[in-house]
């Protein structure tokens, strides 16, 4: 017997049938995707999660049994290693920071493209994180709100000290910015292998699981800060 690839293992929530029969049909035409269950709401998405231990769950904010926001942070406290890409029709900044602080590794607007959502269902699947273009810049300046200001050392920020080397802050810089792995090699002229080394230390260091995590923790600690950088 032909030994097929393995699939990447996708739980859906969303409480709109009609959409949810829709992208179902689209991931399940590629050859690395499997639907293994679909949730109507939060509370069960959080059991099936549970149960099936997906690789990734596309999940939608707004919808009954205690939404996709809390959802998501149950998911990924239970199950660290389940990647969580939000699909919305909501972008709403307020909500976009907070599922995200909940562990989402992405999230995307229902208006894109087929060919791009899964484009990124596959970048988050392999540890990168995903913002719809229209409204990262937003979310990443309001993550800096209340971030001390920089000083003129060219990594730390006069906030809390962090233990990252001055490489891993490039990556994480390159990250904030919105490049993708592949993206952050050419521009470090590394590979791509040795940037996600580079991620899996930084997550290490930071106590976090996911890029955006860490992003988020460098910009409200003030190691980073966007539209900067070229000032020096």
């Amino acid at each position: 017997m032909v030994q097929t690839e393995k699939r990447m293992r996708i739980l859906l929530a969303e409480d709109h049938t009609v959409v949810r029969e829709g992208i179902r049909d689209l991931l399940e035409r590629e050859p690395d995707m499997k639907v293994v269950g679909e949730a109507a709401d939060g509370e069960q998405a959080v059991r099936m999660a549970d149960q099936l231990v997906p690789d990734l769950v596309l999940m939608d904010i707004a919808m009954p049994g205690g939404g996709g926001v809390e959802a998501t942070r149950r998911i990924r406290e239970a199950h660290p290693d389940t990647a969580v890409l939000v699909l919305t029709a909501y972008d709403n900044t307020e909500l976009v920071v907070a599922v995200l602080e909940a562990g989402a590794a992405g999230y995307l607007l229902k208006n894109v493209r087929g060919e791009e959502l899964l484009r990124c269902v596959r970048a988050v699947a392999r540890g990168d994180s995903v913002l719809d273009p229209s409204v990262a810049r937003t979310v990443l300046l309001r993550l800096r709100e209340g971030a001390p200001p920089r000083s003129e050392g060219p990594v730390r920020g006069s906030g809390e000290p962090h233990p990252l080397s001055v490489r891993e802050m490039e990556v994480v810089r390159l990250g904030a910015e919105g490049l993708v792995n592949k993206e952050i090699a050419a521009r470090l002229s590394l590979s791509d292998r040795t940037v996600q080394t580079h991620w899996r230390n930084i997550f290490v260091k930071l106590g976090v699981s996911s890029r955006v995590e860490a992003i988020m923790r460098a910009l409200r600690s003030g190691w980073i800060e966007l539209g900067r950088e070229e000032e020096r």
